[in-house]
């Protein structure tokens, strides 16, 4: 646990870095290879975009969600895990994330997931949002995390591990089953 800690903190200093770089109108001058990938792949410019839009703020719990969650690439997938020690399926991860980071219980499943949070429109994805795929010929089968970019974080598959893919690409596109956004939960009255 303390590896992903580190990767965690180390992941942050990168963000900070990637994001002073940028909106000093420095390009590429991060020797951090997360922070450069930030750079290089626009997540850093399209996070700072948005945060910008007049009407739009992207809630300081998105961007550490996002955060949170790049430091976990690597974990490997298991089927029904939910820890870094154990490994993560793809619900088990983002459950995990949502719960460490903004302290929002999710369901377990990513079919119950989908049901507990807000579709929204493809064009209006904001980092921290989920996504959803058909991947087992059943509608969200499986589910990400939205980074920014078109890119989206996730635990794919047996033999695989925690990583962040296109959603350009023919397989994950082909495969779209819908956008959510977890909404914040309401104080009973």
């Amino acid at each position: 646990m303390a590896f992903y800690r580190s990767r965690v903190h180390h992941t942050l200093t990168a963000v900070a870095i990637a994001l002073a770089c940028a909106s000093a109108g420095a390009q590429s001058a991060e020797s951090d290879d997360m922070g450069r990938f930030l750079v290089d792949k626009g997540i850093v410019n399209k996070l700072g975009e948005q945060v910008t839009q007049a009407g739009r703020v992207i809630s300081d719990r998105a961007s550490d969600l996002v955060v949170n969650a790049m430091g976990f690439l690597g974990v490997p997938y298991k089927r029904g895990g939910n820890s870094a020690e154990s490994g993560f399926d793809c619900s088990g991860f983002v459950k995990a994330m949502y719960e460490q980071t903004v302290g929002h219980v999710l369901p377990r499943r990513s079919a119950e997931q989908a049901a507990a949070t807000k579709p929204i429109d493809k064009s209006e994805l904001q980092p921290g949002d989920l996504v959803f795929f058909n991947t087992l010929k059943s509608a969200f089968s499986h589910v990400g995390i939205y980074v920014g970019d078109n890119k989206f974080i996730h635990s794919p598959r047996t033999g695989s591990v925690v990583r962040v893919e296109d959603m350009r690409i023919g397989y994950w596109s082909s495969r779209f089953d819908g956008a959510r956004r977890v909404e914040p939960k309401q104080p009973k009255p």
